[in-house]
């Protein structure tokens, strides 16, 4: 076999399987956000690129849920002050005490990214 034949082949071959780790790798994120059940109050944030469909949202303290829907691109949540992480789409139950947590997208979704924030008011 020639050599740029060989080459050819092992391009083609590494081509393949980086495209099928990558596949994999999704349906693994995927399985881990499997909506949980809700209890209590629920909240759903609705991400597009650089922005979430409210500035603030508010839910009375105690139990809640949160939701995350990818409406336009890939995003993650975290809540500050909290426990609450989201990677992709799924949902997070919690307990929450009144005040104001900063909700912030943790993966990175492009030029509007560091400033794709909301408010979570708990009253």
């Amino acid at each position: 076999m020639k050599l740029k034949q060989m080459l050819f082949i092992l391009v083609a071959l590494f081509l393949l399987i980086a495209i099928t780790a990558c596949g994999a790798a999704g349906n693994d994120q995927a399985e881990e956000n499997e909506p949980e059940e809700v209890i209590g109050e629920q909240v759903v944030l609705k991400a597009t690129n650089w922005a979430f469909d409210q500035e603030s949202y508010t839910v009375p303290a105690g139990d809640i849920n949160i939701a995350l829907e990818n409406v336009e691109g890939h995003h993650g949540i975290e809540v500050d002050g909290t426990d609450v992480s989201i990677s992709g789409e799924g949902s997070v139950n919690t307990t929450l005490e009144p005040g104001e947590y900063t909700i912030r997208c943790t993966i990175p979704c492009g030029a509007g990214h560091a400033e794709m924030l909301a408010t979570l008011i708990v009253e």
